[in-house]
């Protein structure tokens, strides 16, 4: 559902202004990225603005463009001042289990709006778990509650493998925060949507279990 209301516009605004000036001003960058070894000194600043840098410009289109696409869903549904909570928690969420993941390496570094989208993302599929969508070279739609569990169980692979540049436990952990403040916004879901709100759940719980089992490693 696209949508063009001014908070998405000036979300993705703060996005773009805040990258560029981190493209062309490297000791910026590294004064506000996420890193472990700053963090735990004391800088929990980088703790949000992370979440406002990013890599390069594919980087931050593609955040930006899935977060154009899905805002419409939840800002419909619970309104802007509760669309502003769902994207500050998810991408806060992100961050505190990256750090509670990379507690010990104080090299981790990571930067991107990943965390925050994916809870927005995460957090359109509950509100509307039956939502067609398509991916790259999949010819048919494919219901969102299907997508979203299936990109956490990608996600949960991820982190296990450490596969790729990504900040697989970010995605993970803003789509929890998504997840849990929608449904603390809006309770009646757990009447009206139960059956999707128990199969989205369900990476939740996995990855729960791979941890106290000591299978995520």
């Amino acid at each position: 559902m696209y949508n063009l209301d001014p908070v998405t516009i000036a979300i993705i605004a703060a996005n773009v202004i805040v990258s560029m000036k981190g493209f062309n001003d490297r000791l910026f960058f590294e004064k506000f990225k996420f890193n472990v070894g700053s963090i735990r000194r004391g800088e929990q600043i980088r703790m949000f603005s992370s979440g406002f840098l990013h890599a390069d410009t594919t980087h931050l289109f593609f955040n930006m463009f899935t977060l154009y696409f899905f805002a419409g869903y939840v800002i419909d549904a619970l309104g802007t001042l509760n669309f502003i909570i769902i994207y500050i928690a998810s991408l806060v969420f992100g961050n505190l289990l990256s750090l509670y993941f990379h507690k010990d390496e104080y090299w981790y570094s990571a930067i991107g709006a990943s965390g925050a989208v994916t809870g927005v993302l995460y957090s359109a599929i509950l509100l509307e778990p039956g939502m067609s969508l398509y991916m790259f070279f999949v010819p048919i739609p494919i219901p969102g509650y299907i997508f979203g569990i299936g990109y956490l169980l990608y996600s949960i692979y991820g982190m296990k493998n450490r596969i790729g540049n990504i900040g697989h436990d970010a995605h993970f952990g803003g789509a929890v925060g998504g997840y849990v403040i929608t449904l603390i916004l809006l309770p009646s879901l757990f009447k009206t949507d139960l059956g999707y709100v128990g199969l989205l759940a369900l990476p939740i719980i996995i990855l729960y279990l791979l941890y106290k089992t000591g299978k995520l490693k």
